[in-house]
């Protein structure tokens, strides 16, 4: 085998490689939504199995970019985030007090900034 083969080689290597990730992240959307039903997950993947090439590239196009189940599991990872990083609101308003009373920041810019900490909390 020369250098030229092995190379070929690697590149259909990573190229099949690629194609079964592929595969694999869609079949678990699939199966991950809540907003498509039985029949509806059952018809992505008869069509997958049958057209593999042209059902990912169909599904990649025709699924939403961002659906409510989507944005719930980024609220809750950000919630999980913050509680693991020791964030707190009532922290960050003594930080803002103290920029404040040492004459960095201005009452305005005390008021928008410690009601941000407040909204970061909910």
């Amino acid at each position: 085998m020369n250098f030229g083969e092995f190379l070929w080689a690697m590149v259909a290597f990573f190229f099949w490689f690629m194609v079964i990730w592929i595969f694999i992240s869609i079949f678990g959307d699939i199966f991950r939504r809540n907003d498509l039903s039985g029949g509806a997950k059952a018809g992505w993947v008869v069509l997958i199995v049958i057209l593999p090439f042209l059902g990912c590239l169909i599904y990649m196009i025709a699924r939403p970019k961002m659906t409510e189940q989507d944005r719930e599991m980024a609220a809750q990872y950000e919630e999980q985030q913050r509680r693991l990083s020791g964030y707190s609101a009532a922290d960050e308003v003594e930080k803002l007090a103290k920029l404040r009373d040492a004459g960095e920041l201005t009452a305005e810019e005390y008021e928008a900034a410690k009601a941000r900490a407040m909204l970061d909390v909910s």
